[in-house]
Order: structure tokens, then C-alpha cells, then sequence
């Protein structure tokens, strides 16, 4: 392994043991077996090289969830409906989030680092767009060539928008913040299709 991959690693094993805004670069050295000089050589900033393993960490995340949705077929059962595609994929959603639950705190972390940080908001803002169109792709179980920007933009967002709200929710409180079924039935009952089910 050579520094720039030792790197990421060492951040990334820093990212969960100490979060975003605690690591130094003296913890980045000694997780990673390197040294400073790497650090400037490889990512120019302390704070390029916690971004390149947050996001590294979140694109590993949505490849392995995406994984398990598609390749088990949960967002492509033959008859389903928008909703119940939606619902199925944020039930899985949340049930990913305890396995990544470090990677989680770390990328709010990064969200306000990025206000300082033009790199890493631009770094965020481009996996936010990438996001948007997955997510939309799989509510409407379209490949992501066919949406049209619109879908992107409305079913995609909201989706993303979601997604931060309720991972707030489940680090804050897991035990009562919303399921997949919650979440379609929010849905059911704000478009008046139907009332949500007694659970």
C-alpha cells in the first residue's frame, strides 16, 4: 500500500474513532504509519485529506446500499408502485445506518467545515448531485440516463432531503425516528390517497 492509499485509510480509521473536527494531523500520521510531509504531498490540507476519506466512505456506502437494493431485486419487484419502491428503499436505508453510524456523524461534521472550505463544499455539493439522480433512479426504478433533470430535481431532492433529515433523527433518537413504512405513510396521508396504516 503506498502513502496515498495508507493515508486514506488512516483517515478513514480517525474519521470513526475521533471525527472530522478532532483529528489532527499527528493522529493522521500515526494511523496511517506515515508521516507530514505525505500528508502536503498527497492532499495538500489536513482538511483535504479528511474530505477525500468522507467522501470516499459515503460513495462505498451508496455502492454497497445500492447493491443490496438492486441486486436483491427490492426496488424491482414486477407491479410495484412508486411508493412502495420508496418505501422498501428507505426501510433499507435506515436499517443501514447502524453499521455506518461514524461515517454518519462525520459527514454533518463535514457539512459545516464546508462553509470554510470551498474544496470540500464543492467536493459535497458534486456528491450531492450524484446522489440526487441514484436516488431518483430508484424511487421511479428508471435507469439514471432516461430521468429527465425535472425528476432529478424534484424526486431526487426530496429523497436527499429526506435522507439528511432522518439520519438527524435516528443519531439523535434511533428509537424513535421514522421507519420506511412511516416515512411512505407521511406520504400517503400528505398527498390524501389514503389515510397511513395502523402499525
Amino acid at each position: 500500500m503506498g502513502h496515498r492509499e495508507a493515508l486514506l485509510a488512516g483517515a478513514r480509521q480517525c474519521i470513526v474513532e475521533r471525527g472530522y473536527a478532532r483529528t489532527t494531523a499527528r493522529d493522521l500520521v500515526a494511523a496511517s504509519g506515515t508521516n507530514l510531509g505525505s500528508i502536503g504531498y498527497h492532499f495538500g490540507t489536513k482538511e483535504a485529506l479528511l474530505t477525500a476519506a468522507i467522501v470516499e466512505g459515503l460513495e462505498e456506502w451508496g455502492e454497497r446500499f445500492e447493491g443490496i437494493l438492486v441486486g436483491g431485486g427490492a426496488l424491482r419487484e414486477a407491479g410495484q408502485t412508486p411508493l412502495e419502491r420508496f418505501e422498501a428503499m428507505w426501510s433499507r436505508v435506515v436499517d443501514s445506518f447502524v453499521e455506518n453510524r461514524a461515517l454518519l456523524l462525520a459527514s454533518f461534521e463535514a457539512f459545516i467545515a464546508a462553509e470554510r472550505n470551498p474544496e470540500l463544499r464543492a467536493l459535497l455539493t458534486s456528491a450531492y448531485q450524484e446522489a440526487r439522480s441514484g436516488l431518483a433512479a430508484m424511487v421511479l426504478g428508471q435507469p439514471e440516463d432516461d430521468l429527465d433533470e425535472g425528476a432529478i430535481r424534484s424526486v431526487g431532492s426530496l429523497n436527499l432531503a429526506l435522507m439528511t433529515g432522518v439520519i438527524a433523527q435516528w443519531l439523535l433518537d434511533p428509537d424513535r425516528s421514522p421507519s420506511g413504512a412511516d416515512l411512505a405513510d407521511g406520504l400517503r396521508a400528505i398527498a390524501g390517497s389514503s389515510r397511513p396504516a395502523a402499525r
